[in-house]
């Protein structure tokens, strides 16, 4: 039987061995969920970059240009990190160049993976399915908040856990506390997380809407992946 494992931040992914397992990257607040969107919703493809430097020299290249630290827009790109700016039909068939506090960097810090995808409650049943189809052993990467922990990622990964329960066996202690955590708070999850850090933190610039838009489940069929340094939709050339 293939395992899950759980990583709670990046500063833990030294610790796993990914070369022949699935990564899934989490970043639920709110890179992964614009991600899922903006590809549901035709943007062609996404280019994950660790600095500021990088994203804005892509703009010079054609890219359109989303970049976010702590939440907010930087001044002088085209995107923010809010799902509801990838929904616009202008996007369609555009490349972004994207790089967000956790995110991205989690996504660069997992490239030495068999695959990666990108998971969020947007696409939960899209992800699982996918875990079950491939069967392989699976690192459930949070990105958590610059190095610690945060509780909307370990929801997730525990939401993962749980409906995988049967068909993955749980491959560290990480991985069962993500499980019992969403098996105690799944049916009030938003009440739950009103005392988070990334939910304080977003609240007060605003954008309670996010969080709830994020936290609903499987909205989408989409299910990004990394391909050669480039996330596209799975299916994709």
């Amino acid at each position: 039987m293939p395992k899950i494992e759980v990583c709670l931040s990046p500063e833990l992914l030294p610790l796993f061995k990914l070369e022949d397992k699935i990564v899934v990257v989490i970043d639920v607040l709110r890179a992964s969920s614009c991600m899922v969107t903006g590809l549901a919703h035709g943007i062609s493809e996404i280019l994950p970059v660790a600095t500021l430097e990088e994203s804005a020299t892509y703009g010079l290249m054609g890219y359109i240009t989303a970049a976010e630290r702590d939440g907010m827009k930087m001044e002088g790109f085209d995107l923010d990190n809010s799902p509801f700016s990838y929904m616009d039909a202008v996007l369609i068939g555009k490349k972004i160049c994207m790089t967000t506090t956790n995110g991205t960097q989690a996504i660069l810090m997992s490239s030495s993976a068999r695959k990666v995808v990108i998971g969020t409650f947007l696409n939960l049943k899209t992800v699982t399915d996918y875990l079950y189809i491939r069967g392989l052993n699976v690192v459930l990467l949070c990105a958590g908040w610059k190095g610690q922990v945060n509780a909307e990622d370990t929801l997730f990964a525990g939401a993962v856990m749980s409906t995988l329960n049967n068909s993955f066996s749980v491959g560290n202690d990480s991985a069962l506390l993500a499980r019992d955590l969403f098996g105690l708070h799944k049916d009030h999850m938003e009440e739950f997380l009103i005392e988070s850090s990334h939910f304080n933190r977003l609240k007060r610039l605003g954008i309670h809407k996010d969080i709830a838009f994020c936290l609903q489940s499987s909205v989408y069929e989409c299910l990004p992946r990394l391909e050669n340094n480039v996330i596209v939709a799975q299916g994709q050339s």
